[in-house]
């Protein structure tokens, strides 16, 4: 039987373990790991191949870690992981003592990005937000609203972005993956109202 990824893979775990060691998830002891690996298994779980769950474990680096680039990425993984992973970056990350851009100008930007994204990248996206969604959903059945006082966009811009990457992902493509965190948007909002 042949194998199911080869060492490059391994590569990436490596890479994306030891770019994130330090890193914890938005206001929560978990490490942030957790996130890129549940986005990586939700990719492979869904058809993605190799490549795709390499860009899926890589898929934050360029946004959160300073000094990285998209030639670093093209060198050490390939010329299609490296442009996975940026089209699935809203910014650069910026440097210590910085911020990055604008919240809402960031995502307006991604949105119009990926509704126009190749299903390859549809497919990572998806998976980024439905491990997004799910975590915040299980923290939003735990504390309420208050959830969303962790994140730049507050409830109703998180609310407001969700929706939108649902209808962007939405455009040309679909998937099982897709109808998952469309589910997982509607409860969230649901939940979001009755807890208002």
């Amino acid at each position: 039987m042949p194998d199911c990824y080869s060492t490059r893979f391994d590569d990436a775990a490596a890479f994306a373990i030891a770019a994130f060691r330090g890193v914890r998830r938005k206001s929560t002891p978990v490490p942030y790991i957790t996130h890129l690996f549940s986005v990586c298994a939700l990719v492979g779980e869904y058809g993605g191949d190799e490549e795709q769950m390499m860009a899926a474990l890589l898929h934050d680096w360029l946004e959160d870690v300073h000094g990285a680039t998209e030639e670093v990425l093209a060198e050490r993984f390939g010329q299609r992981v490296a442009s996975m992973v940026a089209a699935l970056s809203d910014s650069d990350a910026p440097a210590p003592g910085k911020k990055k851009p604008e919240w809402r100008g960031r995502k307006e930007k991604y949105l119009a990005h990926l509704r126009e994204a190749p299903h390859e990248v549809k497919l990572v996206s998806c998976a980024d937000k439905l491990h997004n969604c799910q975590t915040i959903r299980a923290d939003q059945l735990r504390v309420g609203n208050s959830v969303f006082e962790r994140f730049a966009g507050r409830k109703d811009g998180t609310l407001w972005y969700y929706d939108a990457v649902c209808e962007a992902l939405g455009q040309g493509w679909d998937s099982a993956l897709l109808h998952r965190l469309q589910r997982e948007v509607a409860a969230m909002q649901a939940t979001a109202r009755d807890g208002s």
